[in-house]
C-alpha cells in the first residue's frame, strides 16, 4: 500500500510529514523543545488574508500548479476573481473556493475554478490564514481563518449582488469554511457546502499525532512546528470537537463531502463524513473503484472534479469514469514541496 499519498493539503505536505517524524523521534526531549515554542508562538495572533489578482493559467497537476504558484505570488486560478462577473439564472449563486493547509488558491484550484468557470459560474477564491511575512497561507488559526472567509463572501455577494453563495474547500478549506457556515452565521448566506477531503472529524497523521498528542508537550510542538492550523485537524482537537457539537451541520444548507478510501492522513476514512442531517457523504471508490486518487491528487482528478460540478448541480454531465493509479502525482508533489526552490524563481 502507498504509504504517502494523502496530505493535510498539497504545498508543504512532505514537509510536514518530514516534520511529524522528527518529533516523533525527538519525543524524549519534546518537554524542552515545547517550551521554547510556548515562548515564541503566541495563539491566534498574526494571520493575514488576500486577494489574489493575476490569472494564471490553467494546471493539469498539483505539482505544476505548485511550481508556478511559487514562481508567481499572487496568481489567481484561472476563472477566477473577476469582480464584474454576474451570475446567470441557469447558476445565480457564486462559487467560493477555500485551499488547504500551508497551500493557496492557485496551488489548489488551477483544474477546479477554469472548469466551474466554463459550467456557466462565477468564481472566486482568497488566500486566507497567512503569517505575517511567510510565503504560504492556510497555517493560522482557523477561527480566524474563517472570519476571513465570512469577510470575502461578504465582498462576493457585494460585487455581484448575489443573495447566498456555494461554498467548495479543500481539506482545511473545508473545515475553515464549515466553521462560518456553522459558527459564524454563515448558513443565512450559503445555499451549498462541497468538502473535497474535508476532515471532518480529523486526522491521525500516520498514527504519530496520538503518540504526540500524549506527551507531555507533544500539541504545543506539532502547532509551533507545523502551524496551529494543523495541530487543530487532529483527530480529537478541541477545535474539532468543539465545531461538531452538538451536530456537525446546521438546518438550510446542503452539505456534501467527498472522500477516497485512500485518503491516509484522514484515518480511517470515514473521519472525511458528516453524520448530521442535510448531509450527502461520497465515496469515490464507491463509484469508481479503479480511481485509487489520494488526498493530494482529488483536486486534479478529473472524476473528483466531476463529482463537484455534480454536486453543486445535480444536473451537470456524470463524470466518467477511468483507472487512476496509487500514489498518482506523490513523488512529484514531493520533489516540489523539498526542492523546488525559493519564491522567487530559484
Amino acid at each position: 500500500m502507498n504509504r504517502i499519498d494523502s496530505r493535510p493539503s498539497g504545498v508543504g505536505a512532505a514537509r510536514r510529514i518530514v516534520a511529524i517524524v522528527s518529533l516523533t523521534c525527538a519525543a524524549t526531549v519534546l518537554p524542552l523543545a515545547s517550551a521554547h515554542a510556548q515562548s515564541s508562538t503566541t495563539q491566534g495572533a498574526g494571520s493575514i488574508s488576500e486577494t489574489p489578482e493575476n490569472p494564471g493559467p490553467a494546471q493539469a497537476t498539483h505539482a505544476d500548479a505548485a511550481a508556478f504558484a511559487r514562481r508567481h505570488p499572487g496568481s489567481a486560478p484561472p476563472g477566477s476573481n473577476d469582480f464584474s462577473c454576474k451570475p446567470s439564472a441557469a447558476h445565480p449563486r457564486p462559487v467560493v473556493l477555500a485551499h488547504g493547509t500551508d497551500a493557496n488558491a492557485y496551488s489548489d484550484w488551477s483544474a477546479i475554478a477554469p472548469a466551474l468557470k466554463s459550467a456557466g459560474y462565477c468564481v472566486f477564491a482568497l488566500n486566507y490564514g497567512g503569517k505575517p511575512g511567510g510565503d504560504s497561507f492556510g497555517t493560522e488559526d482557523m477561527r480566524v481563518s474563517g472570519q476571513q472567509t465570512a469577510d470575502f463572501v461578504q465582498r462576493v455577494r457585494a460585487a455581484t449582488g448575489a443573495e447566498k453563495v456555494d461554498l467548495v474547500g479543500f481539506s482545511q478549506g473545508a473545515t475553515v469554511t464549515r466553521y462560518f457556515v456553522n459558527r459564524l452565521g454563515g448558513a443565512a448566506v450559503v445555499d451549498r457546502w462541497v468538502g473535497v477531503a474535508s476532515p471532518s472529524y480529523g486526522g491521525v497523521f500516520y498514527g504519530l499525532a496520538p503518540v504526540l498528542d500524549g506527551i507531555p508537550g507533544g500539541a504545543e510542538a506539532i502547532e509551533a512546528m507545523l502551524g496551529q492550523a494543523v495541530g487543530q485537524q487532529i483527530q480529537g482537537s478541541p477545535f474539532l470537537d468543539a465545531l461538531n457539537e452538538p451536530a456537525d451541520t446546521v438546518p438550510g444548507v446542503s452539505y456534501t463531502t467527498i472522500g477516497t478510501q485512500y485518503d491516509e492522513m484522514i484515518q480511517p476514512a470515514s473521519n472525511v463524513a458528516l453524520r448530521g442531517q442535510g448531509a450527502t457523504n461520497v465515496s469515490i471508490q464507491a463509484l469508481c473503484p479503479q480511481d485509487r486518487t489520494g488526498h493530494m491528487n482529488m483536486v486534479y482528478d478529473p472524476f473528483t472534479i466531476g463529482l463537484v460540478l455534480r454536486a453543486l448541480d445535480p444536473g451537470a454531465p456524470e463524470p466518467i469514469c477511468a483507472p487512476v493509479a496509487l500514489g498518482t502525482g506523490i513523488p512529484q508533489m514531493m520533489y516540489e514541496s523539498n526542492f523546488g526552490g525559493s519564491s522567487d524563481g530559484s
